[in-house]
């Protein structure tokens, strides 16, 4: 059998070049149903991309790369297709958009998008070999048991990361990529939750806290969740992108810098409030109870002097935490490094080492914020594949 484009993955990246790659496209992909992780991102409610959406909130060893794909094909053009589909949406929080409904909305556009291209695609299939012959590239695929040949004059790589390997994540990408002299960056999980030894957190399961944690000389401001097995929650999954083992990071419980004026504004009218009661009024309860012995906060208001407000407030606003490990790949959203774009086309995501070979999605070397900004990677990056293939005249 011989196509055009013969497309590894049925996932956000290879369902939309897909639909956008021009005749005689086949997606192929292991799993029973195709986007499996769009379906289970964002509560089932797909963060299908920020309104806020920069080459900024990515990170890359080249910082630039993801410039041009995301300026040809922005959140905007993403959010006319989702309109033009009849998907209601909402703003969520700083500038997260999700599907009012259920994020199998989302896969169906693009299933529907694919047929309006009759594109085809095969679930239930693996791949076996690739290899390039000096005029096609030839993929020997298996599916229930049988083998089939497939050549195609393009083959688009689309087969993700390491993340969340009981969804069927593998290395494949990679192994792809070094078979044809690509280069790859250390790969790390991604937007992953914090674990500590001897969980100390643990009582405090379930709580939250607007934080701004840091790691790394970067900050975010956003709630801070304290599990059973450590810390999680936006701040920390934003964070954890940045953070390197035996590092140590901060998490600021005053974001806002306005608690020193009110214990001293309240110390004046309510001196005789328990310190830790006038606390809990700005933290957590449980929270306060946690951090009561190794603070000392002891005594009501009236006892408090200036500079021993300062020093409390001092050391809230600079919690120093050592972490563990993070949980690792088995619930990181997305995995950190990958391809490398040293050797691929930051307009056309075609590799420089063979012609007619493109790496999309989360397997490139680039990674987005928690929030959206990784579907729209997937989105821009597959355009940017899918119309430099539909530019070259049919075989």
């Amino acid at each position: 059998m011989q196509v055009n484009t013969l497309i590894l993955g049925a996932g956000a990246a290879g369902l939309m070049c897909a639909a956008h790659a021009g005749p005689s496209t086949l997606v192929i992909d292991h799993a029973k149903k195709p986007g499996e992780k769009i379906r289970i991102s964002g509560g089932g409610r797909c963060n299908f991309t920020n309104l806020y959406c920069t080459p900024q909130n990515f990170l890359s060893e080249n910082p630039h790369f993801a410039k041009s794909a995301l300026a040809r094909y922005t959140q905007w053009d993403f959010i006319d297709l989702v309109a033009r589909h009849g998907i209601a949406y909402h703003e969520k929080t700083l500038g997260q958009l999700f599907c009012d409904g259920k994020s199998t909305q989302i896969v169906q556009m693009l299933l529907d998008e694919m047929a309006r291209a009759e594109a085809a695609l095969w679930l239930e299939t693996s791949v076996v070999s690739i290899s390039h012959d000096g005029t096609h590239f030839a993929a020997l695929l298996e599916h229930k048991g049988k083998r089939k040949t497939v050549l195609a004059q393009h083959l688009v790589v689309a087969t993700g990361g390491k993340s969340i390997p009981k969804m069927g994540a593998s290395g494949l990408a990679y192994d792809i990529a070094e078979q044809f002299g690509h280069s790859l960056t250390e790969t790390r999980p991604a937007l992953v939750p914090f674990t500590f030894s001897d969980n100390p957190f643990a009582p405090l399961s379930g709580t939250a806290a607007e934080t701004r944690a840091t790691a790394g000389h970067t900050s975010f401001e956003e709630a801070t969740l304290f599990t059973h097995r450590g810390l999680s929650g936006p701040a920390m999954l934003q964070i954890s992108s940045y953070w390197r083992e035996g590092e140590a990071i901060t998490l600021n419980l005053d974001p806002q810098g306005r608690l020193l004026d009110a214990l001293r504004q309240q110390r004046q009218a309510q001196g005789r409030r328990q310190l830790t009661t006038e606390l809990a009024r700005h933290l957590p309860t449980k929270l306060v109870e946690h951090l009561t012995a190794p603070l000392a906060l002891a005594g009501n208001l009236a006892d408090q002097s200036d500079a021993r407000l300062s020093e409390i407030v001092e050391a809230l606003q600079n919690w120093q935490l050592k972490p563990t490990a993070t949980e690792g790949y088995r619930t990181a959203e997305v995995t950190l490094g990958g391809v490398s774009t040293a050797e691929i086309s930051s307009k056309s995501m075609e590799s420089t080492q063979q012609r007619g070979l493109y790496f999309i999605g989360e397997c490139v070397d680039i990674t987005g914020w928690l929030g959206g900004y990784n579907f729209q990677w997937a989105w821009s990056c597959a355009i940017a594949a899918a119309r430099d293939i539909a530019s070259r005249p049919a075989p």
